[in-house]
């Protein structure tokens, strides 16, 4: 049965959220395809650049991404601090890059409403707006509506471009959340699309280690500030405890280690190249190699809705008016 979203979010039990959404039928929303013999290699960079553009709108931080032949991922912080501190006007400014100004906030910015009524009027309308900013569903749909409509009008044809609504994730501890990162930045090399982590173009990964956007052939076309991608926080002075909504608390390096290693086990022809060595965040997990291996190449298929210890789960739960989550029993194996 189809869940409402509000059963699948959450923000007072995590900001974290993975979000998958699929292209219907024979679609293709990058790659080569064999079936018609055409390149859409090209939509990628659609992708990348409308999910940045967007993050530089919303108040939601992208940690990871992945654009595959037929699907995309997205792990994305949802940042109800910052939100909470923009100004009325910069509400405004926001949302009408994306869509048009109503006459009536028009008038309010300009001062030139005609009554209380009208004034309280414009700011029910700004504060709507402020609830958008931060709701994953309209970040997925401004993003995926405009994917499709380019598509279809490439292919001359109409109707349907995705597999109906994305699927999101509650990802509701730190564990989760780099275990899930990992097994979206190693979806190209799990699919043998590319060899190693440095290569595997169109990933937060790749984006990570080479500092680029992939905005190869025209880099005039990116006429906006770029939002840099939610940063790593273990590398700094500040502990944990100050860095709540400031960052991933953990080291990009120990990050990238862990998910390069993983990689070269993941990849069959790539197992004379293992490292020797035990990456450093696979012990501040807590997690031993089997377990660590059987989730980053099966985490989206494993877990379902949430993912967290037990207690994050039942809290997760009651939030959202759930007498049990589906991740429960695989936890308990996991832990066992």
């Amino acid at each position: 049965m189809t869940q409402s979203r509000q059963s699948q979010v959450s923000l007072s039990n995590t900001p974290y959220y993975h979000c998958i959404s699929r292209c219907v039928r024979r679609a293709y929303l990058c790659g080569e395809d064999n079936y018609t013999k055409k390149s859409f290699e090209h939509r990628r960079q659609w992708v990348i650049e409308r999910m940045h553009h967007l993050a530089s709108i919303f108040s939601i931080d992208i940690c990871a991404y992945a654009v595959m032949s037929n699907h995309y991922h997205l792990v994305l912080h949802v940042d109800e601090k910052l939100n909470d501190m923009l100004t009325n006007e910069e509400v405004c400014q926001r949302w009408c890059q994306l869509y048009s100004k109503p006459a009536l906030v028009e008038r309010w910015q300009n001062e030139q409403t005609y009554s209380v009524a009208e004034n309280k009027m414009a700011l029910t309308i700004i504060n709507s707006w402020r609830g958008r900013l931060i709701d994953i569903s309209w970040f997925m749909r401004c993003l995926n509506e405009f994917i499709a409509r380019k598509a279809n009008t490439e292919d001359e044809c109409s109707g349907r471009f995705w597999e109906g609504r994305f699927k999101s994730q509650a990802l509701l501890d730190e564990d989760a959340l780099v275990t899930c990162m990992a097994y979206v930045d190693l979806n190209p090399i799990r699919a043998k699309m590319y060899d190693s982590l440095e290569n595997s173009e169109y990933t937060s990964a790749y984006e990570r280690i080479h500092g680029v956007a992939h905005i190869k052939d025209n880099p005039s076309t990116y006429r906006f500030n770029k939002k840099p991608l939610f940063c790593f926080t273990g590398d700094a002075v500040e502990s944990r405890a100050d860095n709540n909504a400031g960052g991933i608390a953990f080291s990009l390096l120990d990050y990238l280690e862990l998910v390069d290693w993983s990689g070269r086990i993941l990849r069959e022809d790539k197992r004379g190249m293992i490292a020797c060595s035990h990456p450093k965040l696979l012990n501040q997990l807590g997690l031993d190699e089997t377990t660590w291996l059987t989730l980053a190449s099966r985490f989206g298929k494993d877990y379902q809705g949430a993912v967290g210890s037990l207690e994050a789960l039942a809290s997760f739960a009651e939030h959202t008016g759930k007498c049990w989550i589906a991740s429960k029993n695989q936890l308990r194996r996991q832990m066992h």
